[in-house]
């Protein structure tokens, strides 16, 4: 019966949600872009003065992760995300074509339900409601319940700040009491225009089926290529350091290393040096045999753990410095449980014998899992690069840069994000880092061009080109024959 009871309350909640979050839309509909901007400073402000108490309260509530890279990640999503929409035009006229004769209206899409995951809460609050804001909505999330603790005091921060910039706290908000009903009730509501989803693949899977559109994401499952012309130690750095960073949470960092069958010892041997520990045959199947569960999916338990943590649950035995566990694999698919999505300081190790062959066990390793999100190389051919870029089947190619920093756009020039797109072929709406510009919709303005009586003209004349064709080409053919004629005459 308390269930049931706590059901029913968290139902009322989101339609009071929602009710008071269209409200305070229509009041942002009605702000100058000056104002909203201003809006969401107040917010990016907010997130750094915040950035490391929220940190320490997200790592102590999951148990995920590192706290100071969760301080980075709260400054990138509040700070950094700030700095690359802050001169985004978002309200009125926002392009024009003077020789076409139109012009395009920004549209917020009105209420948006956001999902928030335990891996990146408090950062990923922070990244949705600056977009959501900038593009002149409001946002309603749903949060995770092992990190509703974290979020909910996000969105305080986030009020707060909304309303020490003149705005309507209302804009974003949060469910208190979250429930799978409440989740349901959210993004099925007819007031809710739009579900931005972050999280597993049967929540993504859930706001497609919803009935309202939704922007979702799959599963990352990067490999990592080590191309025969790159810095070996430079390209080992890049990946250890994405690899540990927050204990790999970050959906674009590398799940696997791959180079060509004459590089393996070399490779190897910088690995290790750089603290990765080679996995023996029994120890690669005793971890194996952990870190997938019998569905042969991912194991929570070891979402974001350090590798202390993640050896003694498995009973292993590893040097006190190990950075990163490295297993040998050899295959793809079930079977193979390194060739899947590790959430963790886990790589998969593989060799193949010329680039061609490795693209190959990228592509095979894609379609598995993780179509449509990031791959990333180290190499100093830009041939090899064109080569795979046209070949693989991501939506984020990562060159010479740690996949996690580089796919979220911390390390590269890509739109800063928690939202990473993976296009049709990883079954999302969008192939983006999703920012604002995804978040509102273009109302274009035509002005006339042409009348009714011209458009037959053209189509006319358009009718009668064969005809003066075929009219030439019968001309020319009694010419040729009259000559032809008078020669034989002679």
């Amino acid at each position: 019966m308390l269930l049931y009871d706590k059901d029913l309350l968290s139902v009322q909640e989101v339609r009071d949600l929602v009710e008071h979050a269209k409200t305070a839309q229509k009041e942002l509909a009605e702000k100058s872009q000056e104002q909203v901007n201003a809006i969401v400073k107040s917010i990016a402000d907010a997130g750094v003065r915040n950035a490391k108490r929220l940190a320490q309260l997200a790592h102590d509530e999951t148990g995920f992760g590192i706290a100071e890279d969760k301080v980075i990640k709260n400054i990138f999503g509040s700070k950094g995300v700030y700095e690359r929409i802050k001169d985004m035009k978002t309200v009125g006229v926002i392009k024009r074509n003077e020789e076409a004769g139109t012009y395009a209206v920004a549209v917020p899409v009105g209420v948006i339900a956001g999902l928030i995951p335990s891996t990146n809460p408090t950062s990923t609050v922070f990244y949705k409601a600056e977009i959501a804001v900038k593009a002149g909505n409001a946002i309603v999330f749903s949060p995770h319940p092992n990190a509703i603790k974290c979020i909910l005091e996000s969105v305080k921060v986030i009020r707060q700040a909304i309303s020490e910039a003149g705005g309507n706290e209302d804009l974003v908000s949060c469910i208190s009491i979250p429930t799978i009903q409440s989740t349901d009730v959210l993004m099925s509501h007819p007031d809710t225009s739009l579900i931005l989803a972050t999280g597993g693949s049967a929540m993504v899977r859930a706001a497609y089926s919803s009935g309202t559109p939704a922007i979702g994401v799959g599963p990352g499952n990067g490999p990592a290529y080590i191309e025969r012309s790159a810095d070996i130690s430079k390209a080992v750095k890049c990946i250890l350091d994405s690899k540990t960073f927050d204990n790999g949470t970050i959906c674009a960092s590398e799940q696997s290393v791959i180079c060509e069958d004459d590089m393996k010892e070399a490779v190897q041997k910088e690995m290790e040096r750089q603290g990765a520990y080679f996995l023996d045959a029994k120890e690669r199947e005793q971890l194996g045999n952990f870190i997938l569960r019998s569905s042969g999916t991912m194991n929570p338990m070891i979402v974001g753990k350090s590798v202390k943590v993640i050896t003694e649950l498995a009973g292993l035995t590893v040097p006190e410095n190990t950075r990163v566990l490295v297993a040998e694999e050899t295959g793809v698919g079930r079977g193979h449980p390194y060739s899947n999505e590790k959430l963790a300081p886990i790589l998969g190790f593989y060799t193949a014998p010329d680039y061609r062959a490795v693209c190959e066990r990228c592509c095979e390793i894609l379609y598995y899992e993780g179509a449509g999100h990031t791959f990333i190389i180290h190499t100093k051919n830009q041939e090899i690069v064109d080569y795979f870029a046209h070949r693989v089947p991501v939506s984020r190619f990562i060159v010479n840069s740690p996949g996690a920093l580089g796919g979220i756009g911390a390390s590269t020039g890509l739109m800063p994000a928690l939202t990473l797109g993976c296009g049709a072929v990883g079954g999302s709406a969008t192939s983006e880092n999703v920012g604002p510009e995804q978040l509102y919709n273009l109302r274009y303005v035509a002005v006339g061009k042409k009348d009714l009586e011209e458009i037959r003209k053209e189509a006319g004349e358009t009718e009668m080109i064969p005809e003066m064709i075929n009219f030439d080409v019968k001309q020319i053919d009694e010419v040729v024959r009259r000559v032809i004629k008078q020669l034989e005459a002679i």
